[in-house]
């Protein structure tokens, strides 16, 4: 893994010497010599590395020699900025500081001088290595795909185990069988149709496609078969001769002789040629790892107009989706099986299909959850427990607690660390780097994608790049590592925006132990364990249910970049390791307390940190931000949502690169409906330049701070609190400026029914002269919309927003006349709606062709509504339907029957004759029930007259019925 180190390390020395070369003066050309070193050992480091397992001690102990000089390089110019590069002062005091200054100074060039002849020294003796070794292990200079072939080989192997799996010991595959097979047998006969599986390495794709392929119906229908696995590195040519070879034998007719001496185009050509008269065929490519692939490999499969069919399977969803974008194809996506399949195959294998002993229950449950579906590691594990005595509880806890240590060996287990190792080899080293910090969060824990990716930016994994915004480029990161299955996203925020994911936890077992061998992370839970012997470079610490501080581990923390805590319930632990850091550390970039309610204030030994780019406080007790915050040049980011800050001072306005503000504090704790209290900022705010993310700046002060938000032109999200009514047009005059921006929340003053009203219903002005905009440019390129408090109609402008994919209006508490469905109906992108409080009227009318792309539609506390109406033809892709606290509204909308791809019905807190209307009448005869029969999911909620919520699945009644 030293090579993904190296890589990254090399990526920060040319920025280094791009952006801060000149500060080197004499130095610059030894570290120029040092990156160019490094730099020719990448190729051969990346082959050691594939033989490193089965390596001598010396050549594991070279591996590790690199890793270290890498690191100690990046240290000693990361100090040499500190030194060199700070603001100096001005003024006759300035004038003498500077003068002792450059004395002091002499002496620090002097010994950062001696500190880089010192690794230019190491460099030379570890290239001499890599000399000696290169010839020793037959290793070549060049990057081959070595790696890549030894996992090539792996992979084979287990696919080919794959392909003989017996029917009768196969495991949830009936449904996904006729699911794949019907798709294959329907469709247009006159067109080239592609079925593409899709899913993480382990999911049992390659099994579940060779029944469908065996099948006796698909082998009547396809006279003329062929199985081709692909792989990460195949010969193509070789391929090609394969795939002729099996259409030749399909067919009974002779292989050409002279496929030998072929190139890859006339191989093509004697496809295509086959193909077309031979009549309807179907072809698998197994194990498809890119896109190119299928570029090259479509122009030898002619339509023929019999209804040809190709199958392929990928991890990546990239591959399945464009291979499927020319034929109008099928995308199946292989889900984990189900908690009872995983059960029945788990027995099936360790007690030839009896029952689990009870003695064994809870341990063996607990086992089988660490697989959470993916048959390829459920029937590797009952493999290494059935030779286990069943009788013998303590061998199975064994299994159990060691469970991610047998991936690491070369066991049973070893199989799977391969299979999925697959995925992480194919990265390049920027993605690696990334998937390996994710190993900082604790098994199952909710990760925030916005959290990780700005904790990515602030450690550098993220390049920069002309034109994209950075976040852009670490949500894109982010968006692959998804789209090659390592990463599962669990909750999405609006437009597909990710808002929470995860990793399947045997993954997260690979990644951990990979992050461990390179000393990435070091995670602390303050309980005794073994500590790492080299530099800690990124503490975290977990949760831990122990208060005892004795046990804390002794680190040195002169290499620390990155101290993170997550979920702690050990205040105590994490301040006594941040006072050591923030003691002894000249090098920290992050600097994440997310949660540390008990933390009161900003220690001041953190404004010390010349390097901090990243500072979380969210959820903490912060209340004042001192002025020292100005002395933190570099900082980027700084989170002090949830806290009890309410004002900033003067000298935030010194942070000219900061991008990410965010300080707000919930107006009601208890109920989120009421919005945020937002901070009062300084009266010339508009001098923070780099704002992206602005979140939330109260405006109750008047206009002077509603101007000076139109200076900041990079806004990409603006949240702004407490707008008086008479600021509304010179907020519509500033938002024209903002012309990047894509969230927008306006609250007035007030709470609830007392909000003061918003007026924004105002032109924006008129573009200059010299601006090639238009008025009708006005926020065009808005994604989401809040407004919260008071309308007396909608601004006009709304209905011409037509990027704009989510909305909410809270208290607007609009008149019956001011429908507010009638500027937002033909908006061709809104996706969701979220209504709370926001209209009087006693009805609300969903008219034909009417929200055509809305799939999420939340009415909350609309006290006067009575009735709701969808006519044919509205709301034709509606998915999620919530009503909540709606009183009067004593039946179902009309025309619900309509919504045909309307997935989940939310009912809560509804009048009590509704709710019983439901719960009671759910025989197949009632009008109620023929007319919510299609939807898959409807649940209740409701409290007692006691108080006690209570939570009913009408879908489950539903399905006994």
């Amino acid at each position: 893994m030293a090579e993904t180190v190296l890589s990254f390390v090399l990526h920060q020395l040319s920025t280094f010497l791009r952006e801060e070369g000149r500060l080197l003066g004499g130095l610059r050309q030894e570290v120029q010599f040092i990156r160019d070193e490094l730099g020719h050992m990448t190729a051969f480091l990346r082959e050691a590395e594939a033989k490193e397992e089965d390596a001598q001690p010396r050549l594991q102990e070279w591996i590790k020699q690199v890793r270290e000089a890498a690191y100690d390089t990046e240290d000693i110019l990361d100090d040499f900025v500190a030194r060199f590069a700070r603001h100096l002062p001005t003024g006759f005091y300035g004038f003498v500081r500077r003068i002792f200054s450059s004395i002091k100074n002499l002496r620090a060039r002097h010994r950062v001088a001696s500190e880089i002849q010192s690794i230019k020294s190491r460099i030379e003796s570890i290239s001499a290595g890599h000399q000696r070794y290169q010839s020793e292990y037959g290793i070549s200079a060049q990057a081959s795909n070595s790696l890549s072939a030894v996992n090539n080989t792996t992979w084979r192997y287990s696919r080919d185990d794959a392909l003989l799996v017996e029917e009768d010991k196969l495991v949830g595959i009936d449904q996904p069988k006729k699911h794949l097979i019907s798709q294959l047998l329907q469709g247009d006969d006159h067109q080239l149709k592609v079925v593409s599986v899709v899913g993480m390495g382990g999911l049992g794709k390659t099994t579940l496609v060779k029944r469908v392929h065996e099948d006796l119906e698909v082998r009547r229908h396809f006279p003329v078969r062929a199985w081709v696995t692909v792989s990460q590195t195949c010969d193509f040519q070789y391929l090609l001769k394969d795939l002729i070879r099996q259409l030749h034998e399909a067919g009974k007719k002779p292989v050409p002789q002279s496929i030998e001496s072929m190139t890859t185009t006339e191989l093509k050509e004697i496809i295509k040629d086959f193909l077309q008269q031979a009549g309807r065929y179907a072809i698998v490519f197994d194990d498809v790892w890119d896109v190119e692939f299928w570029n090259t490999i479509k122009f030898a499969l002619p339509e023929s107009g019999h209804g040809n069919r190709v199958m392929l399977t990928t991890r990546k969803s990239d591959v399945a989706s464009d291979s499927c974008i020319e034929s109008r194809g099928y995308i199946y996506r292989l889900e984990p099986l189900s908690f009872e399949d995983s059960w029945t195959l788990f027995c099936n294998k360790i007690f030839k299909g009896g029952t689990c002993p009870s003695h064994l229950m809870d341990v063996a449950k607990v086992i089988l959850d660490k697989c959470e579906g993916l048959p390829l590691a459920i029937l590797a594990i009952s493999g290494l427990l059935a030779s286990k005595d069943v009788n013998r509880i303590d061998e199975w806890e064994m299994v159990r607690r060691s469970l991610g240590g047998e991936l690491e060996g070369t066991g049973k287990l070893d199989r799977v660390k391969k299979i999925l190792s697959l995925s992480y080899s194919d990265l390049p080293w920027h993605l690696k780097t990334c998937l390996l910090y994710t190993s900082i969060y604790p098994e199952d824990y909710k990760i925030g994608c916005l959290r990780l990716v700005n904790l990515w930016i602030a450690e550098r994994f993220v390049e920069w790049r002309e034109g994209i915004n950075i976040e852009d480029v670490a949500l894109g990161y982010l968006s692959e590592l998804v789209n090659r299955s390592l990463i599962q996203v669990t909750r999405v925020f609006y437009e597909g925006m990710p808002g929470n994911c995860r990793v399947h936890d045997l993954l997260r077992e690979i990644i951990v132990s990979k992050s461990r061998e390179q000393n990435m992370i070091t995670i602390t839970t303050g309980q005794p364990t073994m500590w790492p012997s080299e530099q800690v470079r990124r503490l975290v610490v977990h949760s831990s249910s122990s208060n005892n501080t004795q046990q804390r581990p002794n680190y040195f923390f002169d290499h620390l970049r990155s101290f993170v805590t997550i979920g702690s319930k050990n205040p105590l632990l994490s301040s006594m390791l941040l006072s050591d850091v923030l003691r002894s550390s000249k090098l920290l970039k992050v600097l994440d307390l997310r949660g540390q309610k008990t933390r009161k204030e900003i220690p001041n030994e953190i404004f010390n940190s010349f390097h901090l780019k990243h500072l979380d406080l969210y959820g903490t007790g912060v209340e004042r931000v001192p002025k020292g915050i100005g002395k933190l040049q570099h900082l980027e980011y700084l989170n002090l949502g949830k806290t009890g800050v309410r004002e900033l001072p003067m000298e935030i306005l010194k942070l000219q690169k900061l991008r990410f503000l965010k300080v707000y504090q919930q107006v009601d704790s208890s109920d989120d409906d009421y919005g945020y209290h937002g901070f009062k900022a300084p009266s010339n705010m508009g001098g923070l330049l780099s704002l992206e993310i602005l979140k939330s700046i109260d405006a109750s002060s008047g206009s002077t701070i509603v101007k000076e938000i139109g200076k900041l032109t990079q806004l990409r999200e603006l949240y702004i609190t407490k707008l008086r009514r008479e600021d509304g047009k010179e907020l519509c005059s500033s938002l024209a400026n903002l012309t990047s921006l894509r969230e927008l929340c306006v609250d007035s003053i007030g709470k609830g029914d007392d909000h003061e009203i918003i007026d924004l219903n105002h032109r924006p002005p008129p573009p200059p002269a010299s601006s090639s905009s238009s008025s009708s440019s006005f926020l065009q390129s808005l994604r989401m919309l809040i407004l919260c408090g008071r309308l007396e109609k909608m601004p006009q402008w709304v209905a011409r927003l037509y990027g704009l994919v989510r909305i909410d209006l809270d208290w607007s508490r609009l008149r019956g006349e001011e429908d507010p469905l009638e500027s937002l109906q033909h908006l061709p992108n809104l996706d969701s709606i979220n209504f709370c409080g926001s209209y009087q009227g006693e009805g609300l009318c969903f008219k034909t062709g009417g929200f055509l792309n809305l799939k999420w539609l939340h009415l909350k506390r609309m006290e006067g509504l009575r009735w709701m109406r969808v006519e044919e033809g509205a709301l034709p892709r509606l998915q999620n339907l919530i009503l909540e606290r709606l009183p009067l509204l004593e039946e179902l909308p009309l025309g619900i029957q309509q919504l045909s791809q309307l997935q989940r019905l939310t009912l809560y807190e509804m009048s009590s004759q509704l709710r019983e209307k439901l719960l009671e009448n759910q025989k197949e005869e009632s009008e109620d029930y023929r007319k919510i029969a299609h939807i898959p999911e409807i649940l209740i909620g409701y409290y007692t007259d006691d108080r006690k919520w209570r939570h009913r699945s009408l879908w489950a009644k539903k399905k006994k019925t």
